[in-house]
């Protein structure tokens, strides 16, 4: 039988070791790296091809959200599972929209990663049972109300504006982020001005609290 390869990306180092533990344990699940942030997954990915990545929402440098939307759009047959302590329908309905196979809640990860990587590889889709209704009472209220014409918050941004937006707010300068995303310093000042013209939020201080609430970025960063 063909083992699963799976990708584990998650910033904390505990954790991600907890994870790896409780996979290596299966006869038919192979961890094939490790990446501690979101630009580190969307490169393992690329080198090393795995099945099924384990993506975490909030990491340094690149979120989770955000490697998911750029890795879709590379490889549209890669199964992502969301991990986060988030439960509410906006995280949930951001990453699905992403493009993620599923959403485990981090306290039940441990009872719920087996089934749900074995679920996303047949290429079906996968909720935490204690996030499923919510799923379903967002999806009913969104076809009684029509849905929204428009694109609200983060949709508003493009993904390279979103890149900026979390490096802005992990407090890297102009020039830090031009040399990280390989672009100029004036590229980045325009983006920044897009930015707080779509979110109609002015300065760095804003930016960073608008990132941290939307759950780019964790507190403390």
């Amino acid at each position: 039988m063909t083992n699963i390869k799976v990708l584990v990306a998650e910033d904390h180092t505990i954790v991600r070791k907890g994870l790896c533990a409780l996979l290596h344990a299966e006869t038919d699940i192979e961890v094939v790296g490790e990446a501690e942030n979101g630009r580190e997954a969307v490169k393992m990915v690329e080198q090393l091809g795995p099945d099924v990545v384990l993506m975490d929402i909030t990491m340094p440098e690149l979120n989770g959200m955000d490697a998911t939307r750029q890795l879709k759009k590379k490889f549209p047959e890669l199964k992502i599972l969301i991990l986060s302590m988030h439960t509410s329908e906006e995280y949930i309905f951001e990453t699905l929209r992403a493009g993620a196979s599923g959403y485990l809640v981090k306290r039940s990860a441990t009872t719920d990663l087996i089934q749900a990587i074995h679920v996303a590889y047949k290429g079906e889709s996968y909720l935490s049972p204690d996030i499923s209704s919510k799923v379903i009472t967002y999806y009913v209220k969104q076809k009684e109300g029509g849905g929204s014409a428009e694109p609200e918050g983060l949709d508003k941004l493009s993904d390279r504006e979103r890149e900026v937006l979390q490096l802005i707010a992990e407090g890297h300068a102009n020039r830090d982020i031009a040399e990280q995303l390989f672009i100029s310093p004036k590229t980045v000042e325009a983006h920044r001005a897009n930015i707080q013209r779509k979110l109609k939020i002015s300065g760095t201080a804003e930016l960073t609290k608008y990132a941290i609430i939307k759950g780019l970025v964790e507190l403390g960063l």
